[in-house]
């Protein structure tokens, strides 16, 4: 679609917009006199009020939107480059409204975390119900995302409180599966093609552990959350988990340790002997992940593994003891039906885990279902399935603590983790609303630094592939010590 940009240059904001609402279609930003199925939009300052318009053609269809900001609220220049971006998104949203597109759930919002627009209002003291009439008004936003935005928001305000300026949480990646799932564009190794790389990949993360280690003792930080994730960390042999557990327990102070979390993710790696390590490392939250209990779905996704052996897995946990229990479910995988979706969420209730987290599908170009003929639930399909599971999960005494989006989601929805009351993980609120800094560790793994007040964010990723990550270590170690500057 043809893009004329008059009177500024928020080309980003813009094509998020254009991402949003017309997924299949690509900015172009001809010269000469507009035409074509287009997009105008114009930025117009005036001695009080600065008005966004906008002139959308599609499909032989036109509209307008229109939108104006007070000049007095353009109070500095980051201020004022947020509020003009979202005049100007406002405006194109309006005209899309203006030739019949349906309303989207989170109206003309595309950011990740609704919540970091959501979370300020409540911390200055404005209400729920104003609050809920804020984000309907000013975004646009359904109701019931409104209101879905509003309780997290206090589960964000509440994990604020319990954090300290010197508390960071750990993460750790473990970029390897058994098997690739077909909705996944993960760059994670499966195992049974790469099992030579672990060995060497393990020592490479040993050394990383060991330079974040020294500039965490250094900058005087406090570990309150440990979490390891992937890929399926549970793809590693329980003598490489005890091995990996009592490295991160040699390297860094864990007394002041609320949580510590791994995701086994896959029944298919989940035995007794690696329960066992964990629980005498005091790992304290699992994740057990069907995505869904359909054995003709999970066989679509390349699961390779029945419902039974989640039941199977989630017997075994259980057996053990002392893990609060994650499990996550994908509204909109393919092959998959409302009736189907309510099916697997009944049957996940009646197994009580302490965490649910509610997934929309990503149709994510890097993934393996873009190429397959199976039929993916539409957005309207999408929308039943996740309204059954707000309403369950809500009537089964469960909150929601967590949200976040992402492109290329069915219907514009989200996703949502819900808890039973006093079982939040606070990793998945600090990663989500960037409460405090995450130092991460390992393949594909994202250190995420964030200033205590809320101001300068930094960002360091490592290597997604292994073979990647394993030839660039002595790099890695080396910017490790880059982090005790951040902190001083």
């Amino acid at each position: 679609m043809n893009l004329y940009l008059i009177g500024h240059d928020y080309r980003y904001a813009v094509e998020q917009m254009l991402l949003t609402l017309f997924p299949d279609e690509r900015p172009e930003y001809p010269d000469g006199r507009p035409t074509g199925d287009r997009v105008e939009l114009r930025l117009m300052p005036g001695p009080k009020i600065t008005t966004a318009t906008c002139v959308l053609v599609y499909h032989g269809r036109t509209a307008n939107g229109r939108t104006s900001v007070p000049n007095d609220e353009l109070t500095d220049p980051t201020e004022t480059d947020r509020r003009l971006q979202g005049a100007v998104k406002r405006a194109f949203y309006r005209a899309a409204m203006g030739i019949g597109l349906p309303h989207r759930p989170w109206g003309m919002l595309t950011g990740v975390r609704p919540g970091k627009l959501m979370t300020p209002l409540l911390a200055q003291g404005m209400g729920d119900a104003q609050a809920m009439r804020y984000f309907e008004r000013h975004y646009d936003v359904a109701p019931a995302r409104a209101a879905l935005v509003v309780r997290t928001a206090h589960a964000t305000l509440r994990a604020m409180d319990a954090l300290g300026d010197k508390d960071v949480c750990l993460y750790v990646g473990i970029p390897f599966c058994p098997t690739r799932c077909a909705y996944c564009s993960f760059v994670s190794q499966s195992v049974e093609k790469s099992m030579a790389l672990v060995p060497e990949f393990l020592q490479a993360l040993a050394r990383e552990i060991a330079a974040t280690a020294e500039a965490v003792q250094r900058a005087g930080l406090r570990i309150v959350s440990l979490y390891i994730g992937g890929g399926t960390p549970t793809t590693l042999s329980a003598r490489q988990l005890d091995a990996l557990c009592t490295q991160l327990e040699a390297a860094f102070d864990l007394s002041a340790l609320r949580e510590f979390t791994v995701e086994a993710g896959r029944p298919d790696t989940i035995t007794a002997d690696k329960l066992h390590v964990l629980r005498a490392h005091r790992v304290d939250r699992i994740s057990v992940n069907p995505q869904t209990l359909d054995d003709r779905v999970l066989e679509t996704i390349g699961r390779r593994h029945t419902a039974q052996d989640i039941f199977d897995a989630l017997r075994l946990v259980r057996e053990t003891g002392g893990f609060a229990v994650n499990m996550d479910l994908i509204a909109g995988l393919p092959g998959d039906t409302p009736d189907g979706f309510r099916a697997t969420l009944e049957q996940v209730l009646a197994l009580a885990p302490e965490n649910v987290t509610v997934h929309t599908l990503s149709r994510k170009r890097g993934a393996d279902l873009m190429t397959q003929d199976a039929p993916i639930p539409d957005g309207e399909q999408v929308g039943e399935m996740l309204d059954f599971a707000n309403t369950a999960l809500d009537a089964a005494g469960y909150a929601p603590y967590y949200l976040y989006r992402q492109k290329f989601m069915s219907g514009g929805f989200e996703n949502v983790g819900w808890t039973r009351p006093g079982q939040e993980n606070l990793y998945n609120i600090c990663i989500m609303e960037e409460l405090c800094s995450i130092l991460a560790m390992g393949g594909g793994a994202s250190t995420k630094l964030v200033r205590p007040n809320g101001g300068r964010l930094e960002r360091h990723i490592d290597p997604k592939y292994p073979t990647e990550y394993i030839a660039n270590i002595d790099r890695i170690c080396a910017a490790k010590a880059e982090l005790e500057a951040f902190f001083q």
